[in-house]
């Protein structure tokens, strides 16, 4: 039987490793044939809630490394180092971001001629963009002054190597296993799974549901999309329009901006310590959710369904977007919110 190595970067992608291996779904992997390889993030919180996903998947029967590619010197020649027979004796390879430079760089090494790519939101709707066009897959936010010529070109190199690697065909097999598969287009050989979130309501579902209003919080501030002072604000009004009680922090919003928001909005913050599809289901919740846009407007209704929570979002954020970002940043935001 196909042995499976994951190879995941956040706890977003492990919990869709869990999905794919243990949903009920057709095809499924013998959890005792997979091994996870989780790359560490240098963010503290990130690393926090990958190290209790990883629990949650050791639980399951699913081995799982942790590897400090980044916090220590060397880290990434010793992952190197421990995974390259880990990669030539998996006959699959699940993915969480191809456009991350270092899984870019550990997919050349790797011999599977199946690959599975689990990471959900724009990511997933740039990955098809990408494949069939046959252009390199390049992170949409990028920005700053031009890299230096040798390491451009090799950034150029190493990405036109991952296209190879993900395109299907010539014995190549690709699924997309996603939230968000309504439309998906793939190249002729690939497969768009729907991740349904049936392993997490199963396992945490169904929670205890209370009246009220609770917020989800967003990183469009952390990643440039939308001036911090303007989220705030935002923030702050929807607490007192909605008399909103909660404020569920992304992994990566700055503290700083969360002291504000329970300041000025005078929200109980809650930085989730798995991610918010199992800190929901673990309850209690509100009865309604107001969202920015982003990827749990796809997932979470996927993963509270049949609670009667109900799942808004407050779209008019594109309106406030800052002046550097691009048009195709801005199409995508509104791709999320319509899918």
């Amino acid at each position: 039987m196909t042995r499976t190595l994951a190879l995941v970067e956040s706890p977003a992608q492990l919990l869709g490793l869990l999905e794919w291996a243990l949903g009920e779904r057709d095809g499924a992997p013998d959890p005792a044939r997979c091994e996870v390889a989780v790359l560490l993030p240098r963010d503290p919180v990130s690393r926090r809630q990958l190290g209790g996903m990883a629990e949650l998947a050791r639980a399951e029967g699913i081995a799982v490394g942790l590897y400090d590619i980044r916090g220590v010197p060397a880290g990434f020649p010793r992952a190197v180092a421990s995974l390259v027979p880990k990669l030539a004796g998996a006959g699959r390879l699940v993915i969480g971001d191809p456009f991350s430079g270092i899984i870019q760089r550990l997919l050349w090494l790797s011999r599977a001629r199946g690959l599975v790519v689990v990471d959900d939101g724009t990511a997933t709707l740039e990955l098809s963009r990408h494949l069939l066009a046959g252009r390199p897959p390049s992170r949409r936010h990028r920005s700053g002054s031009a890299p230096a010529a040798t390491a451009g070109a090799a950034r150029v190199a190493r990405a036109a190597r991952a296209v190879r690697r993900t395109t299907p065909g010539h014995g190549r097999r690709l699924e997309v296993f996603s939230c968000m598969t309504a439309g998906l287009g793939l190249p002729p050989g690939g497969v768009a799974s729907l991740n349904s979130y049936s392993w997490t309501r199963q396992r945490y579902g169904p929670p205890q549901v209370r009246p009220g209003v609770d917020l989800i919080g967003t990183s469009l501030a952390e990643t440039g999309l939308v001036d911090p002072e303007r989220y705030v604000r935002e923030i702050v009004r929807l607490a007192d329009e909605l008399n909103a009680e909660r404020y569920f922090a992304h992994r990566h919003e700055d503290p700083d901006k969360l002291r504000l928001i329970a300041e000025y909005a005078e929200l109980d913050v809650v930085r989730p310590e798995l991610p918010l599809e199992i800190e929901l289901l673990r309850g209690p919740v509100a009865e309604t959710l107001v969202g920015l846009p982003s990827t749990v407007l796809h997932s979470l209704p996927l993963a509270l369904a049949g609670t009667g929570v109900e799942i808004t979002v407050c779209a008019d954020v594109l309106d406030r977007l800052g002046p550097n970002v691009s048009p195709r940043t801005t199409a995508l935001l509104e791709e999320v919110i319509h899918i």
